[in-house]
């Protein structure tokens, strides 16, 4: 089967969540633009099911895609990026100014100090395998998360020392192929020929 691990486009910021469950920051107009190019850049691809982090972005991510291929969306809460519940939330190319310590050491590959790495590395490793669980050989899923979401997923599949290792863009696609015995191998990283034009400002 193929996983395909989509990076949500680009959100708004929140500095103050108004709910008691953390920031949950939706698209933004350019985050929207982002996301309608994934239909397209997935057209060569035959999806059979769809699923996301319980997250707004990711969830506005994998909405224009359900649309095109009349597919619902399946929430896993295993997919939830490291900073669900937060109560504020700034994207990475904003914490340059905003946090600096905190990109200083997202920068460098790690993950930021308020993080259980494990318990967030094993969460994400059991929500990926009941996707592909779920899934039969000959399945291609889309599954639409967060950077540190696939960086994670990656770590453990290529024995990498740092959780943070690839740049991953807003809506780009990494591919991963998973044999009959479960094995995984990455097929490719941080694809964005699609949103190459809509990137330029907000990279790291």
């Amino acid at each position: 089967m193929q996983l395909l691990l989509i990076r949500h486009a680009l959100p708004e910021r929140i500095l103050a969540a108004e709910s008691a469950d953390g920031a949950d920051p939706g698209l933004t107009a350019e985050g929207h633009a982002q996301a309608g190019r994934l239909p397209g850049a997935l057209d060569p691809y035959p999806i059979s099911a769809i699923v996301s982090s319980p997250q707004r972005r990711a969830l506005e991510t994998a909405a224009p895609v359900a649309a095109a291929r009349g597919l619902t969306v399946a929430a896993d809460a295993g997919l939830a990026e490291y900073d669900h519940r937060r109560a504020h939330y700034v994207p990475i190319h904003e914490a340059k100014t905003i946090a600096p310590e905190a990109y200083a050491r997202i920068l460098a590959g790690h993950l930021p100090d308020f993080v259980d790495e494990p318990e967030f590395r094993s969460r994400v490793h059991e929500g990926l395998d009941r996707v592909i669980a779920g899934a039969a050989h000959d399945d291609t899923v889309a599954v639409f998360a967060h950077g540190g979401v696939i960086n994670v997923y990656l770590q453990g599949l290529l024995g990498l020392d740092r959780p943070l290792t690839f740049p991953i863009d807003y809506a780009s696609i990494t591919r991963v192929l998973v044999s009959r015995n479960g094995n995984a191998r990455v097929a490719s990283v941080n694809e964005t020929g699609h949103v190459r034009d809509l990137l330029i400002r907000h990279r790291p």
